[in-house]
């Protein structure tokens, strides 16, 4: 199936979609309430003129797509996602500076509960990601 016609196919839905390049590499995951409406605002001709978006879509080849239950879901996918495949032109995510979780250590005297916005791999278990801090203190 061409790109064009996947794209004229997508649902109108929340999820995750995975930009590949020629050699089938994801080189941007993104999450969208409304996977139809997002992934073809990339492809219209008055789209973002942001120079690396411009940059991203001269190298898309391909589009995959996660479905979610809910916009929230999406979030927590894209953020798995991103973390795993290191896409190149997923600049928000890489360093964490928007989200955050919950660090347990337990092999602390007393553990407990802190705000963390990296997720080293020290042997503390971490909980999230959460797109407030406010959300993550409700837990």
């Amino acid at each position: 199936m061409s790109l064009e016609d996947k794209i004229r196919q997508l649902p109108a839905v929340p999820g995750v979609y995975l930009m590949r390049d020629d050699a089938g590499t994801i080189i941007y995951i993104g999450k969208a309430r409304s996977l139809r409406q997002r992934v073809r605002s990339y492809f219209n001709a008055s789209g973002d003129s942001r120079y690396h978006v411009r940059f991203l879509m001269a190298r898309v080849a391909d589009i995959d797509v996660l479905l979610t239950d809910t916009e929230k879901e999406a979030l927590l996918l894209e953020n798995t996602l991103i973390k795993q495949h290191h896409p190149r032109y997923n600049l928000d995510l890489k360093d964490d500076k928007n989200y955050f979780s919950l660090r347990l250590d337990l092999r602390d005297e007393y553990p407990r509960f802190t705000l963390v916005r990296k997720m080293p791999h020290d042997g503390a278990r971490y909980f999230g990601p959460y797109a407030s801090a406010s959300a993550a203190r409700e837990v």
